[in-house]
């Protein structure tokens, strides 16, 4: 953007076009793939203007790329087809290769498995010729996904196994993943398991250390490619009844993606040296990630050596960190923690249950397996879905529940409990549990379970049991200490209310709330208005174990307008919290943290980390549990749970129970899920 107005005022047209092409692939890089294509429109014209045939081809090229990831394939192959011709007038050969690799792509993707072929077949030799063996080796995994699809598989196995080596040699780790990956389903698919898990893990082991060391920015895209791989392998495992393995890989990818969030919001740890440490590590990190991108253009031995050599170094010095420091272990985790480990903090009379969907992955059938397990024993059962209209129930389903008006959430949520809960009924029933603990992830973040409702016996879920959240299993995330074990029950909380009492941040019902708190605990510390500051709660937040804001949060990627919020950050008097600090505000030893009237974006097109990413930043700063809502409550609604809750405490029930019987009394009163399902209990529910 600097570049352009200089080349635009000395006349230089042919640099013009060159920089409105690269503005154009970052755009296209980044996601805004409709932006790229502007900047392409733009470098298209003055590239043939002035005669770069070259340009204009790569040019066109890059256009064909876009509307191949706008789903636009006809349009892709349009100005494919136009850039194809040019390149063998300029004499280059790497480009008319790559253009019938896309061609290729583009025939594949349509169904076309022999066009497709065809032009791979082409491909092929010219990238031999010119010595561009990543194009090759690129070619070759293609050509075997091409006889893999149409059911060649010693034909599809050779061909991987040609491009294997290769992408070893050239230090393409993203596309030795994806091969390994497709090794993997192939002999998944043909019924030789043992040698689908150990390609599958090879190939998922690269993308967690690949993916650890990427800036979080690229990683969403990272991860949608190796989602199959990671599907494919939970999948193989459950069908060898290696329930332990299976589970072990999901609770990584479950924790890999909150580690992701943390990295997202920057968010700090306690521990001064443990933050320097990982400053440093990360500037090491950048620069593999900008030498990476370098390998786009130069594909050198020595480029590609440099790469290896600083790859090693960023993956041994993480593993160093983790030794070092635990607290942030967990933010380069590639290897799954051993299930006897995870599962031995689990307290007893609580049944963890985490539903995983296993869908759209080549060759396999669509599934959603439902993992459940206690203390000491753990089990699995398979649902078979249609992954489009469960995705489709589940975004009816959360329009029903926010929404009082709506009283369809009974049969909508009726489906639900069918697949999700009906199967494993009897499991939960048998093990008679005092608490049921959901580890909800992807499109099911957002989902309310306790809403879920049993047709048969006329009862929503948290009618039969008190429901709490996990947001992964962790020894860390459920360890309790002896002291405050030793606690009877609650006497007293810190509380702060309405700290600015003036449009369009003021909560009337909110500073209600906290005073009720006082009445039922009279050994509370309330603060409201310009009293709840930040600096008041620092320096107070040790002495309660019980934490309770009623004040504006906004917990979602965009900033909250409505409250004019930033995006991560909670409301106080005398200024906002980014939540990314939440470690230094010392939290060891809090019991519970509830956060009422804050606003998390229910994200109906289900990919958002939610609620979840915010309480495991609250977990790693030492609080056990978070009270938050999934979406904006009610103010009036929210004061009479939290009055039940609070009550209901002070009479010694666990959290857990709390909730429950808090919930309980609003359904007695025929209120709609909307006033009572969002405010969820996530972590320690004792």
């Amino acid at each position: 953007n600097q570049a352009l107005p200089l080349r635009r005022a000395v006349g230089e047209r042919t640099g013009e076009a060159t920089t409105l092409n690269n503005i154009g692939l970052v755009y296209s890089d980044l996601g805004q793939k409709q932006k790229a294509l502007d900047f392409y429109n733009q470098a298209l014209p003055l590239r043939r203007a002035v005669g770069e045939r070259t340009g204009e081809a790569t040019t066109l090229n890059n256009i064909g790329l876009v509307y191949s990831d706008l789903g636009e394939k006809q349009k892709a192959l349009d100005f494919y087809n136009q850039a194809l011709p040019l390149f063998p007038t300029v004499g280059d050969r790497t480009g008319e290769a790559t253009t019938l690799n896309n061609i290729g792509l583009v025939y594949s993707n349509l169904g076309e498995k022999q066009k497709a072929l065809d032009f791979y077949n082409q491909a092929l030799p010219l990238f031999r010729a010119v010595g561009d063996r990543t194009g090759e080796a690129r070619t070759l995994n293609n050509i075997g996904r091409v006889y893999d699809d149409l059911g060649e598989k010693q034909k599809a196995l050779d061909f991987y196994n040609q491009a294997l080596p290769l992408r070893r040699a050239v230090g393409d780790r993203n596309g030795e993943a994806v091969t390994l990956g497709n090794i993997g389903e192939l002999f998944q698919s043909t019924n030789r398991p043992t040698e689908a898990i150990t390609n599958l893990q090879q190939s998922l082991q690269i993308s967690l250390e690949m993916r650890r060391g990427l800036q979080r920015e690229n990683r969403q895209k990272f991860l949608q490619q190796n989602h199959g791989s990671a599907t494919a392998l939970v999948d193989v495992l459950i069908n060898q009844k290696k329930y332990a393995q299976a589970f072990e890989w999901v609770n990584l990818f479950t924790t890999a993606d909150l580690a992701d969030y943390t990295r997202l919001i920057n968010a700090k740890v306690a521990n001064r040296e443990a933050q320097k440490t990982l400053d440093d590590w990360s500037k090491k990190n950048q620069q593999l990630e900008s030498l990476r991108q370098q390998l786009q253009s130069d594909r050198s031995e020595s480029l590609s050596q440099k790469i290896r050599q600083l790859e090693a170094q960023v993956y041994s010095e993480a593993e160093n960190i983790s030794r070092r420091f635990p607290e942030v272990a967990e933010l380069f985790e590639t290897t799954p923690a051993d299930i006897k480990n995870l599962t031995s903090s689990i307290p007893a009379g609580t049944v963890v249950v985490q539903p995983v969907l296993l869908t759209n992955v080549r060759d396999m059938p669509n599934n959603v397996a439902i993992f459940i397990f206690t203390k000491g024993e753990l089990s699995v059962i398979k649902k078979s879905i249609d992954p489009t209209e469960f995705n489709k129930l589940i975004t009816q389903y959360l329009k029903e529940v926010q929404d009082d008006s709506d009283s369809s959430y009974v049969e909508t949520g009726g489906k639900l409990y069918d697949i999700l809960i009906r199967p494993i009924e009897d499991k939960i029933q048998a093990l008679s549990p005092k608490e049921v603990s959901i580890i909800a992830t992807g499109k099911l973040r957002h989902l309310p379970f306790e809403t879920l409702y049993d047709n048969k016996t006329k009862q929503f879920l948290i009618q039969k049991y008190p429901v709490n959240y996990l947001t992964r299993t962790s020894n860390n995330s459920l360890e309790y200490s002896g002291v405050q074990n030793a606690v009877p029950r609650t006497q007293a909380v810190l509380a702060f209310g309405n700290p600015v009492p003036s449009d369009p941040q003021n909560l009337p019902g909110a500073e209600a709330e906290v005073r009720k708190i006082k009445e039922i605990l009279p050994d509370s510390e309330v603060y409201i208005h310009k009293e709840a500051t930040l600096e008041k709660f620092r320096s107070q937040a040790l002495r309660f174990s019980f934490l309770h804001l009623a004040t504006h949060g906004c917990f979602q990627t965009q900033d909250c307008k409505k409250t004019n919020l930033k995006n991560n950050t909670l409301l106080f008097a005398d200024k906002t919290l980014d939540i990314a600090d939440a470690a230094l505000l010392g939290l060891q030893g809090t019991q519970l943290i509830t956060l009422s009237a804050c606003q998390t974006a229910v994200d109906t097109n289900l990919n958002g980390i939610g609620l979840a990413g915010v309480a495991y930043i609250f977990e790693r700063a030492g609080a056990k549990a978070v009270m938050a809502s999934l979406w904006a409550v009610d103010d009036e609604a929210t004061q009479e749970l939290m009055v039940y809750f609070y009550q209901n405490l002070k009479q010694g029930m666990t959290k857990g129970e709390a909730l429950q019987k808090a919930k309980l009394k609003l359904i007695a009163d025929h209120r709609h899920p909307f006033y009572w399902s969002p405010f969820v209990l996530i972590g320690d529910a004792r």
